[in-house]
């Protein structure tokens, strides 16, 4: 598996990804396009099947980076993929000098919060009905440099 930057060609791969495991909370490929042209640190999780994983972070400035998701292709999950995206999330943050990294997690994606708390992610918040249609409530977690 390799860790590279991701680009517009990459996006026709990533949208059954989101399709398969968000469904109708799913991104669309113009949310992507807009991810990639504000210049936000992309990356995806290649191996010899294709794109197996995508996550992105959005710097906010010195102080504040938001993770703006991270998904693994669901027959390639327990591999260590999330973990991979996550640690080069971390480390793009570190790199720049920044702060605190924030996230938002479904409250119900109880192994997600394992990964995050595993990393130093502690909850600080709740964005309720932030998940739509299903109106699924956001836990925000946040990790300090």
């Amino acid at each position: 598996m390799t860790l590279e930057k991701m680009r517009w060609w990459h996006i026709a791969e990533v949208l059954p990804i989101e399709e398969d495991l968000f469904g109708a909370e799913k991104w669309s490929a113009a949310m992507f396009w807009n991810e990639l042209a504000q210049r936000r640190f992309y990356l995806v999780a290649r191996d010899d099947t294709g794109v197996v994983g995508y996550a992105g972070l959005s710097i906010v400035d010195k102080d504040e980076a938001w993770v703006q998701n991270i998904a693994v292709r669901a027959d390639a999950q327990k591999r260590g993929i999330g973990r991979a995206l996550l640690e080069a999330l971390l480390a793009e943050a570190a790199a720049r000098g920044v702060g605190r990294t924030l996230l938002e997690v479904a409250v119900d994606n109880e192994r997600a919060q394992r990964l995050y708390v595993g990393y130093d992610f502690e909850p600080v918040g709740i964005r309720r009905g932030y998940y739509q249609p299903s109106n699924t409530d956001a836990l925000v977690m946040m990790r300090s440099a």
